[in-house]
């Protein structure tokens, strides 16, 4: 069995990737920015194998250095930590630029002076899916980038921090050696692990409830949290397994799902205004081909995850 470091423990990817970790017989290791916070990280001492084989370790994506502790010695690094989505508040620079970059940076490092065999980043299709001609490209694969003055131009301020924050990825690991691998997921959905909604889930919750007054106008790829799991599992087990590697299932608008969950659940007061923010609403579809020549099997369906995420809301007493 084998040791490896998962960071930022308590985001959604990183909960989940624990545990599997753990129910494979591995020894894991998890980062967190206060592991005296039990509300937050309390669930992960409560997983299968957990007592015996997880270490929570406090780091800080903006303090250089202090994620050495965490990798040192371990067989890989899944570095997972970064913010997902912007709150509404102005100081995004601080927010989430800083520490998807420079968390990046300082992850990469550690993982550099540490010798680490190979590194695993999640980045996400939003470092792919904003540009100007991603009709005319569409469909996207792993050659394709966002571009960062799209970004910048419809403040699409997780993108921009995605994108630059992978482009520096690469740039360590080739001035470095290191054997980086990344996966490319869209917008994660399932069935919740912690006993709050993280920031992902929280956009369905809200979206469901009717709490925003509008819905987003975005055109966005979903993905099942178990193929996100998969697909970090493979990108560190298969030594095939090189560059980025986009994880996505069905390309949809949001009034699409809104659609769907309302033929399934008719009694909750669903968002039925679209935002008129424009940029991020590009029809596009995403080519999965290297993943799936990778042996990945078909993606969940939209039904599926939506179903997962919807019953776990309800068993959680958020619905």
């Amino acid at each position: 069995m084998a040791e490896f470091c998962v960071t930022g423990g308590t985001g959604f990817i990183a909960g989940y990737l624990v545990k599997a970790l753990l129910d494979k017989g591995h020894t894991v290791r998890t980062t967190v920015r206060n592991p005296e916070d039990l509300e937050k990280v309390g669930y992960l001492t409560q997983l299968s194998g957990a007592k015996e084989r997880l270490k929570i370790l406090k780091a800080d994506l903006l303090v250089e250095g202090s994620f050495d502790e965490a990798v040192s010695g371990v067989d890989g690094v899944f570095h997972t930590a970064s913010p997902v989505l912007v709150p509404y508040d102005n100081n995004v620079q601080a927010t989430l630029i800083d520490p998807c970059i420079k968390g990046t940076q300082n992850v990469l490092n550690s993982c550099v002076k540490a010798n680490v065999k190979r590194v695993v980043l999640t980045s996400s299709c939003s470092s792919i899916r904003y540009r100007d001609d991603v009709q005319q490209v569409s469909p996207l694969n792993e050659s394709h980038w966002s571009d960062p003055e799209y970004c910048k131009r419809y403040k699409l301020w997780y993108a921009y921090a995605k994108t630059i924050g992978e482009r520096e990825a690469w740039k360590i690991a080739k001035e470095s050696g290191i054997d980086l691998v990344v996966v490319n997921p869209s917008f994660v959905v399932g069935p919740l692990l912690a006993p709050q909604p993280t920031s992902t889930l929280l956009v369905i919750l809200s979206l469901v409830k009717g709490l925003k007054g509008e819905y987003m106008n975005t055109t966005v790829g979903y993905v099942h949290i178990d193929d996100v799991i998969a697909a970090h599992l493979l990108a560190m087990e298969q030594s095939k397994a090189s560059g980025r590697l986009i994880c996505s299932s069905t390309v949809a608008h949001t009034s699409q799902i809104i659609q769907m969950l309302r033929s399934k659940y008719p009694s909750y007061p669903y968002e039925s205004k679209c935002s008129s923010q424009v940029g991020d609403d590009n029809m596009h579809s995403m080519d999965t081909t290297k993943i799936t020549q990778l042996g990945f099997p078909p993606f969940k369906t939209l039904e599926q995850m939506f179903d997962d995420c919807i019953k776990s809301f309800q068993d959680k007493g958020f619905l």
